[in-house]
């Protein structure tokens, strides 16, 4: 039985291994969504079954791995705005966080080897505090798609979360820079004339149009040109893509071109998955070690929450922010691996690594399906460490006197909001608008209009925190997804008045009104509707002015 198990994972490893990989992703991907787990969990795990059947990562899966991070990193640019990174409670945090850990974690590591295997016996105080530097990182990939999956990446633990991987992300390549033991090309201060190529690629962006040539200008903006010219003169390629994302981030079409390029970062960060997995064959010393590791998450999540406590951010969002971070990094897998290069850290600390890090992936990719129930069944405790002051964007919403909310001030939005101003007076209705670049166009012209986004959870607890005589909500949202949060928010605020949504679909509809919703208008059927009943009375008229 033994030997035809033998000889029938190694026909398995035989086959095509781009192939395989792809089938064990999607039937562990499809299997761990079945149990209420995210995707990424079936293919790391479809990483180590490969890795077990002697399959070995290959150029091919590299390069798609390597390929997901670049358009993963030029996603996080173009929805970043560099003024978050400057926010205090952005690079103070991830200052003090690596700080913390590097000394916590060090000495730890190295009384740990007093007792450990030969390996980490071997370790030096300098080698602890490297690898201690190693775990100080979280994992870029896995908070930027937990966040994505949550529609929370715009609220502001969500923010938060990103400008401190981002500021992690640039301690990673300065010292992968001082590691290398070579400063970067002369050509690379060249890279200050960058800033004279944005308005090209701006007036290229305002004119690809929507379809296949929108996110190919995606590909090239984030492939060969940031992570091809910082590869040239010597910079980490990741971070020119990066680089790229920031600069184009202030068009008005950055989030549309953040948005064609989801299925591609989707479908290619999955070969990151996979690498991590086929990695290397780990033994049981690995294992332990690594678990060990593991055990120490706790600590980084608390670091985390008692951090940005400090800096002002209410319970809430700092234990959001802390959950999503709480995992280690494939920047620390990177960091350890150049540290071994050099001959500084035995190079069993990268199996390690690389399997405390899946192992993170596992454990908390879960918990950050609901993190919200889990804050809720904390929630006295975690208020014990907020602090007395509230940060701007974490203090109540307060809404006046508005009796009528409107979502999304669109066309239809715009239309509804005139309408019911002219038929119950201004200070009733208020509308919210998620694009900046409208709120300011609507309060020039005169509206009662506020900036909130009916996907940002951080929006609504605002909201629930303050006084407000809501009596009636329009949700005039094109995306059926925000409407569909926006009612389930509403609802958990115990939310008696009418609720009425637009929906595009009839099945859309139908699931609007299971949710909650009293009245649902289908827009393209009451479009046509509505165009039919205009047409007949100017064909009426008509008629009448010819018998006239």
């Amino acid at each position: 039985m033994e030997d035809s198990f033998t000889a029938l994972t190694a026909q398995i490893a035989q086959l095509p291994t781009v192939p395989l990989a792809i089938a064990l992703a999607f039937i562990l991907g499809i299997g761990a969504r079945f149990i209420s787990l995210p995707p990424l969990a079936g293919f790391l795990l479809a990483g180590f079954v490969l890795n077990l059947l002697g399959v070995r990562s290959n150029a091919v899966i590299e390069e798609i791995a390597d390929a997901g991070v670049m358009l993963l990193l030029f996603t996080i640019g173009l929805k970043m705005r560099l003024k978050t990174l400057t926010r205090p409670d952005v690079w103070g945090v991830a200052t003090m966080h690596s700080l913390g850990t590097v000394v916590g974690f060090g000495a730890a590591l190295y009384l740990l080897a007093q007792f450990g295997p030969r390996f980490i016996r071997d370790i030096s105080f300098e080698g602890a505090l490297l690898i201690a530097f190693a775990l100080s990182f979280s994992s870029t990939v896995f908070g930027v798609k937990v966040l994505d999956e949550r529609g929370e990446a715009n609220a502001l633990h969500g923010r938060t979360t990103v400008g401190i991987l981002v500021i992690q992300d640039m301690f990673a390549v300065t010292f992968m820079s001082l590691a290398a033991a070579k400063a970067p090309s002369i050509w690379a201060f060249g890279l200050v004339g960058l800033l004279l190529l944005r308005p090209v690629l701006n007036a290229v962006l305002d004119r690809v149009g929507y379809r296949e040539l929108l996110p190919l200008f995606g590909l090239f903006t984030a492939v060969v040109l940031g992570a091809g010219l910082f590869h040239v003169v010597g910079l980490k390629a990741d971070l020119g893509a990066l680089v790229f994302g920031l600069m184009m981030a202030p068009h008005k079409r950055s989030e549309e071109l953040a948005d064609a390029l989801f299925g591609f970062k989707e479908v290619l960060l999955i070969g990151f998955f996979l690498d991590i997995g086929l990695s290397g064959k780990p033994t049981l010393e690995h294992l332990s070690i690594a678990l060990i590791l593991v055990l120490l998450l706790p600590i980084q999540a608390g670091l985390f929450f008692l951090l940005l406590a400090r800096f002002k951010l209410r319970a809430r969002s700092a234990f959001l922010a802390s959950m999503s971070l709480s995992t280690y990094s494939e920047f620390g897998l990177i960091v350890c691996a150049v540290s071994a290069d050099n001959g500084w850290i035995d190079r069993g600390w990268v199996m390690v690594l690389a399997m405390a890090v899946s192992l993170s992936f596992f454990l908390l990719a879960p918990l950050n399906i609901k993190p919200h129930k889990y804050y809720r069944g904390m929630l006295k405790f975690l208020r014990r460490f907020e602090s007395k002051d509230r940060h701007a964007e974490d203090l109540p919403l307060e809404i006046g006197d508005a009796t009528i909310a409107i979502f999304g001030m669109g066309r239809v939005g715009t239309g509804a909001y005139e309408y019911l101003s002219r038929r119950h007076g201004g200070g009733v209705v208020i509308g919210i608008e998620s694009n900046l670049e409208k709120v300011d166009q609507h309060q020039r012209a005169g509206r009662n209009v506020i900036h909130g986004d009916a996907t940002d959870s951080d929006f609504w607890e605002r909201v629930h925190a303050a006084p407000h005589h809501l009596q009636s909500v329009l949700l005039a949202m094109p995306e059926h997804r925000a409407n569909m949060y926006a009612v389930q928010q509403i609802k958990s605020d115990n939310f008696t008045g009418f609720i009425g949504a637009l929906a595009k679909f009839p099945d859309h509809a139908r699931l609007l009104e299971a949710a909650g919703v009293h009245a649902v208008f289908n827009m393209y059927a009451e479009a046509g509707a509505g165009f039919a009943a205009s047409v007949e009375d100017a064909m009426g008229d008509k008629s009448k002015t010819k018998s006239a």
